[in-house]
Parts: C-alpha cells; sequence; structure tokens
C-alpha cells in the first residue's frame, strides 16, 4: 500500500464495517449517499480492494482500522447450538 486513508475515507469505511447502508453512513456524518460512495471507491482504491468486505479484512490487516472500531454482535441470530456448529441445511 502507497497511501493511507484520508480521516473521511476511514471514517466511512468503519461505519460501513459496522453494518451501515450508505444513507445511513450519509445521514450520520452529514454527506450524500454519492460522497459516500466516492469515499468508499477512494479507499477500496487506496486498498486495492473491490468491495466493502475486501476492503475491511485489508484495512484491518494493514492496522487502518483497528478491530476493537468494527463491533461484531454479542447475540447470534442463530441458536446456541447452530452458532458452533453452522445452520443445518434440509433437503
Amino acid at each position: 500500500m502507497s497511501a493511507a486513508l484520508t480521516p473521511r475515507q476511514r471514517q466511512v469505511l468503519i461505519l460501513a464495517a459496522n453494518g451501515h447502508g450508505d444513507t445511513s453512513i450519509g445521514r450520520a456524518i452529514g454527506i450524500s449517499r454519492a460522497t459516500v460512495r466516492r469515499h468508499l471507491q477512494g479507499a477500496f482504491g487506496v486498498l486495492g480492494v473491490r468491495d466493502r468486505t475486501q476492503a475491511v479484512a485489508v484495512a484491518l490487516r494493514l492496522g487502518e482500522v483497528a478491530l476493537g472500531e468494527v463491533r461484531v454482535p454479542v447475540a447470534s441470530p442463530l441458536g446456541p447450538q447452530q452458532a458452533r456448529e453452522g445452520p443445518s441445511v434440509t433437503a
């Protein structure tokens, strides 16, 4: 990586990593949805990735985003047994 994320790219990426959509991010920080997309596309270019998932993974690996800034849900939407074993598939 030759360049670092700008503070705004980093802010938008952290909000995206926490599950916010473009509209929600824009409302939260007072920018348009189009501007959110522009910041994300810029971050993708800096990180050399094509989507949000890759961007978050690479940003975490490179230290651009700290793991503590990404909030993982405490409770799994799956039951406790499924959370350990994965969802069952019935045919």
